[in-house]
């Protein structure tokens, strides 16, 4: 069993549907309500919990309802949280807006902005026993690097997942043991401008896995030598967490090899978009294991 810590945000989405988006000014009524828990610190922890790993949560939340709903709802997918403490403000939230297949969307990041590296700090035993410490940037940037000190500190591996996309430090990125974005988070994140991806790839031997849509995933060998993980072919639902669930993954299978544990990420993320919600949609180890059976 692995052994991850994720730090990093936590957030209740509350979803509403409507005809249409309302104009300013303008009240509409709408066709649905439903709440989800979210953040993409949260939903990669839950990910690598359902996927067998032993996570710990490093986060903040309010000192209210959703708060304590939040911690719940990780607590019952087996992570541990007492390493989430209660700040000032209100629970992260995302105010999300559907109307036919386009969405708008608020985000409030309330408690997860108050997470410091004094929090960090508190849950060092935590990362000191961590396979990999994994992160995103859904909280402060200086949080974030003080995390990846002390993963360095003791020798983990830091994964950083490098979204919302934001031009990192040279000095986080060479903390970073894998960087793991998409296309367009990888040309924002390592301020590569019109540089291909795969020359980008190249330059950072084993340090980068990008996923890339159905395509899958690129990584490269310890070489240089580009490597192609495809996508697996799966009707698509909803594709709300398909990233989280890659990356929650990857960290969770991260001791069976590069190889495996970007297979089986490819496919939990794949399997995730089958049902609706980002955390509704992420497998257990079980049905990630029938389905890699059957698409052997």
């Amino acid at each position: 069993m692995a052994r991850v810590v994720v730090v990093g945000s936590i957030n209740m989405d509350m979803v509403v549907r409507t005809a249409a988006f309302p104009r300013p000014g303008e009240t509409l009524f709408g066709k649905g309500f439903s709440t989800h828990p979210g953040g993409k610190g949260a939903n990669q922890a839950v990910a690598a919990a359902r996927l067998g790993a032993e996570v710990t949560m490093i986060g903040c939340v309010g000192d209210d309802a959703f708060g304590a709903q939040m911690k719940a709802t990780l607590a019952r997918d087996g992570v541990d949280t007492r390493w989430v403490s209660t700040g000032r403000g209100s629970t992260g939230i995302a105010s999300i807006t559907v109307s036919d297949s386009d969405n708008a969307i608020v985000i409030v990041p309330g408690a997860n902005h108050e997470l410091m590296p004094a929090d960090v700090d508190r849950a060092q035993e935590a990362i000191r026993h961590a396979d990999v410490v994994l992160a995103q940037l859904e909280v402060p940037l200086g949080t974030v690097l003080h995390a990846a000190k002390v993963a360095r500190h003791f020798g983990k591996p830091f994964f950083l997942n490098p979204a919302p996309a934001v031009a990192l430090t040279d000095e986080l990125i060479d903390l970073t043991t894998l960087h793991t974005p998409n296309e367009h988070e990888l040309a924002t994140a390592l301020q590569t401008g019109s540089a291909d991806w795969r020359s980008t790839l190249a330059s950072m031997p084993g340090r980068i896995a990008m996923t890339h849509g159905k395509e899958g995933a690129y990584y490269t060998n310890g070489a240089g030598e580009l490597q192609h993980q495809p996508g697996f072919s799966v009707d698509a639902v909803d594709t709300t967490g398909a990233g989280d669930t890659f990356n929650g993954a990857l960290a969770a299978f991260w001791h069976l090899g590069v190889a495996e544990a970007v297979w089986r990420a490819n496919a939990a993320g794949a399997l995730s978009v089958t049902r609706a919600g980002a955390q509704g949609g992420m497998p257990t180890l079980a049905e990630l294991e029938q389905f890699l059976e059957a698409a052997s």
